[in-house]
């Protein structure tokens, strides 16, 4: 029985869902949005209005805990000073996931997984999330 265990496994190791994990956060903060399944969108969100949150709190504390994740100086900097406070008015919510379709190869559920609302910083660019809608 699998009562109140949380996560899913993806028929992965534990290193190297983790580190999957990781690096579809990294890409999802660096570009804005990102395509994956619906069971690796739904996965991801957690973690990464967890990171989004810590840039808000703004403590160098909160700093290394993100940094835990991203393990990326310059993501972290980025999250820190251009995306957190973009959201300083919203109690979390900070993605969004909307279903795209199935996958031609294996008919996996995809969806898009988007940062919403705020005005981000993508590629140097000001990007709003009506932006990267289209």
């Amino acid at each position: 029985m699998r009562h109140r265990v949380s996560g899913r496994k993806f028929g992965r190791e534990k290193g190297h869902r983790d580190l999957m994990l990781k690096n579809l956060v990294v890409s999802l903060l660096d570009h804005g949005r990102i395509n994956t399944t619906v069971a690796k969108a739904k996965e991801i969100r957690g973690l990464t209005e967890r990171v989004i949150t810590y840039g808000k709190k703004g403590t160098l504390h909160h700093r290394r805990l993100a940094f835990r994740v991203l393990q990326n100086k310059d993501l972290v900097k980025k999250v820190f000073d251009e995306i957190a406070p973009g959201y300083a008015n919203r109690e979390g919510g900070y993605t969004r996931v909307l279903k795209n379709g199935y996958r031609r190869g294996d008919s996996a559920p995809m969806a898009i997984i988007e940062l919403v609302e705020a005005t981000a910083k993508v590629d140097n660019k000001d990007i709003k999330a009506e932006d990267l809608a289209k």
